[in-house]
């Protein structure tokens, strides 16, 4: 999927500069991991922003909704969003005691309460990371097998089901 189908064409929210290979690399100094290629080729397009689709199915309930999760953003790299910034994937797994499985890449709703995160626990540090959804309970579930599928799975909010 290109830049333009993924992110809202409207809003610059979130998206940082225009991200070099210096920058990429710092990125995967700092965070201690190889990104997934598929990101790069979406952040060196854009990098970073808010999404036009908002939302991804999951086959369990979650905090959020009994059958999906809610996300604002994809993070890039660098700026004040970037997933290496200070305040970033390092900060957030320490401040809101998100496991240590790999890198938060998304923004959600939940302002914290819950993360979307790059899931290297299979592949190790440098292989292709599955992606987990951690919600209140801190515990990792996997929502998708790669970033690319989980771009790929991004829907509108789903309508409410009647009782």
């Amino acid at each position: 999927m290109t830049a333009d189908e993924v992110f809202d064409p409207n809003s610059d929210y979130y998206t940082s500069p225009p991200v070099t290979p210096e920058a990429i690399a710092e990125a995967e100094r700092l965070l201690g991991v190889k990104l997934p290629a598929a990101y790069l080729r979406l952040i060196r397009e854009r990098n970073g922003g808010k999404l036009r689709r908002q939302s991804f199915l999951t086959p369990f309930p979650t905090s959020w909704a009994p059958d999906h999760i809610g996300v604002r953003a994809i993070l890039g790299i660098g700026g004040s969003e970037g997933i290496d910034h200070e305040l970033g994937s390092r900060y957030m797994v320490v401040e809101w005691g998100y496991p240590d499985i790999g890198v938060v890449f998304c923004e959600t709703p939940a302002g914290g309460h819950d993360a979307v995160m790059l899931d290297y626990r299979e592949c190790g540090a440098h292989g292709e990371p599955s992606v987990a959804y951690i919600d209140e309970d801190r515990i990792p579930r996997t929502i998708a097998a790669s970033f690319e599928d989980f771009v790929a799975g991004l829907v509108d909010e789903p309508e409410p089901e009647d009782d």
